[in-house]
């Protein structure tokens, strides 16, 4: 297939517990396809670059080929990779990973025996040296997604997120997106900040993980998106989940504020990436990052209303399009 789009990020098999609905055990989830799904509900011809252990199921690889997902980037290592995440919902918005016996008890559930022995996953502390066995590679990336017209870099470890940005730079990709993992969003590591942002088309960061990164220097949201937008990225794109994002462009200093769409929160786990997704598809149509915020907005606010990496995909003909109408009415220069 022609691979118009790549994004490289982290499989995972995802145990969720919603605050309402039935439990999904061991589905397909992870970063890279709640982004996959985000730009999916715009536009098609989607790469995935990742890896996974040989115990990963052979028939989601298919399934995701089914969707029109390319899966030449998926790497499958040969041996077996921890790669389970739980999280609950015990309300609406609220978000936990640890003790996932407590959290099946609490609702009278069964405890999956594919769980037991489950620890949380956490970056490693040294994530400037380090890169965890299911991190893509530089190596791993087919000669047709060093083309694509777009690329979008999901939360990785910094060694890895450094090679791949340095590899899709040499490659003349023309846009390249990053979400920045918390690992090294810290502010003894600005100055490795700095050295990833150069030629980055769009920063699009989480505002605790902003914060994190300023730590001591500054407490003013758009000051601190002027001073990393020096670092050699064009836009940056502050995420703000109900607060909506703040859109700041290093070239005219012009600033934007782009409310969240009032969705109906059940599980905020992904929209993140599904927001990253949905502004990969939406700037790449005309180079606009405000098309881009808005476009993302949308794909995270269809994220939101259910769980699993899916649910951006099952929603109503044309209701992408019309949530897209509506906020870019609200739109705010400041």
């Amino acid at each position: 297939m022609n691979v118009n789009y790549v994004l490289a990020g982290r499989l995972r098999r995802e145990y969720i517990l919603p605050p309402a609905g039935r439990p999904l055990i061991d589905v397909p989830g992870g970063s890279l396809l709640h982004a996959a799904a985000g730009l999916s509900v715009w536009e098609s011809g989607i790469g995935l670059l990742a890896r996974v252990g040989e115990d990963y199921p052979h028939e989601w690889l298919k399934d995701f080929s089914r969707r029109g997902w390319d899966v030449g980037g998926v790497f499958i290592l040969p041996q077996a990779i921890d790669q389970r995440y739980f999280q609950a919902s015990p309300e609406p918005g609220t978000l936990q990973h640890t003790n996932p016996v407590a959290h099946f008890a609490r609702l009278g559930l069964p405890f999956p025996k594919s769980l037991l022995g489950y620890t949380p996953q956490a970056q490693s502390e040294d994530d400037l040296q380090s890169s965890p066995d299911d991190s893509p590679r530089p190596v791993d990336i087919p000669a047709g997604y060093l083309e694509a017209r777009a690329i979008h870099l999901c939360p990785l470890d910094f060694r890895t997120t450094n090679r791949l940005t340095s590899t899709f730079r040499q490659a003349g990709s023309a846009v390249l997106t990053l979400d920045p993992s918390p690992g090294y969003m810290k502010a003894d590591a600005l100055e490795s900040v700095h050295v990833l942002l150069r030629g980055v088309t769009a920063f699009l960061v989480a505002e605790q993980h902003l914060r994190s990164l300023y730590w001591g220097r500054s407490t003013d949201l758009w000051e601190m998106a002027a001073a990393v937008a020096e670092f050699g990225c064009e836009f940056v794109v502050v995420r703000r989940g109900g607060q909506g994002q703040y859109l700041y462009e290093t070239a005219s200093r012009r600033r934007w504020e782009i409310p969240a769409y009032p969705a109906r929160l059940v599980d905020p786990g992904g929209a993140g990436d599904s927001f990253c997704g949905g502004f990969l598809a939406g700037y790449a149509r005309n180079y606009d990052p405000l098309q881009g915020v808005l476009h993302g907005a949308v794909s995270a606010s269809l994220s939101v209303e259910g769980s699993g990496a899916f649910h951006a995909l099952e929603t109503l003909p044309g209701l992408a399009q019309a949530r897209l109408h509506s906020l870019a009415a609200t739109v705010r220069q400041v």
